[in-house]
């Protein structure tokens, strides 16, 4: 049977940390927690628990789950966030992985809980999410705040059964506010990979996610916090490159 250390990565998550900690008993047989120096009881509830707490300053979505990483000590990871846990199913699914390890990853979907509902459709469901891997076998990478675990050998991964489940946003305020927020690091993220922005642009691939989550992926099924999830999907897409193209014409004066 194999040893798994859980890396979890928080900021001010005394929401739902303890959800996600409580998923883990009997199934990691250690908890690594790095966090950003919360101003709220994130700390306090993980030593209610038998964590290896780290605190670490912010830096960038990426590099902190790197550098969380490096600090197991098991072979095996299982990766979540602070708002995340691992349902029943899932939990059945690992406990048999322990016993059969064969590839270098495992997928599993995530459902996301927004404003209290549990999301079914749009891009926020099935949506697939490396969480279950060797520690060798790849790293986090992508455009913050956007990262994904990448194995160097894509082919050696499967899919386990159950929901990695997210308590993504519990108010509207705060989907507004991190809309604004995930668009600022994107659009700087872009500029500093030589991506670039146009009007085109602009006017295009904001209105192309909308129609993709609301239409195609059926966002609509999902009442008006579908509907509203998927004006957010659009807002994103529209801010991140209209502030790219502000850092352009910012730079391009210097």
């Amino acid at each position: 049977m194999v040893k798994i250390s859980a890396v979890i990565i928080t900021y001010n998550e005394d929401k739902h940390i303890e959800k996600c900690l409580e998923s883990l008993v009997g199934i990691a047989d250690e908890i690594v927690v790095v966090d950003s120096f919360s101003t709220d009881r994130t700390e306090t509830i993980c030593q209610q628990y038998d964590v290896h707490f780290i605190q670490q300053e912010f830096l960038g979505y990426i590099e902190q789950k790197n550098f969380a990483l490096s600090k197991a000590k098991h072979d095996y990871i299982i990766a979540l966030d602070g708002d995340e846990a691992l349902s029943d199913e899932l939990k059945v699914s690992l406990q048999k992985l322990k016993t059969n390890w064969k590839h270098d990853g495992y997928y599993a979907n995530r459902l996301n809980n927004y404003c209290g509902q549990w999301i079914k459709h749009s891009d926020w469901y099935p949506n697939k999410k490396m969480r279950f891997f060797k520690k060798d076998a790849g790293s986090w990478q992508g455009i913050n705040p956007h990262d994904n675990f990448i194995l160097d050998n894509p082919k050696k991964s499967d899919f386990l059964k159950g929901d990695i489940l997210h308590w993504v946003l519990d108010d509207y305020s705060s989907h507004i506010k991190k809309t604004e927020n995930f668009s600022t690091i994107a659009a700087q993220a872009y500029y500093d990979q030589g991506k670039r922005s146009s009007i085109w642009k602009i006017i295009y691939r904001p209105a192309w996610a909308f129609f993709k989550a609301y239409i195609l992926r059926l966002g609509f099924l999902d009442g008006l916090n579908g509907f509203i999830i998927c004006v957010q999907t659009y807002n994103t897409v529209f801010y991140k490159y209209i502030k790219l193209y502000e850092l352009q014409k910012r730079n391009s004066k210097t």
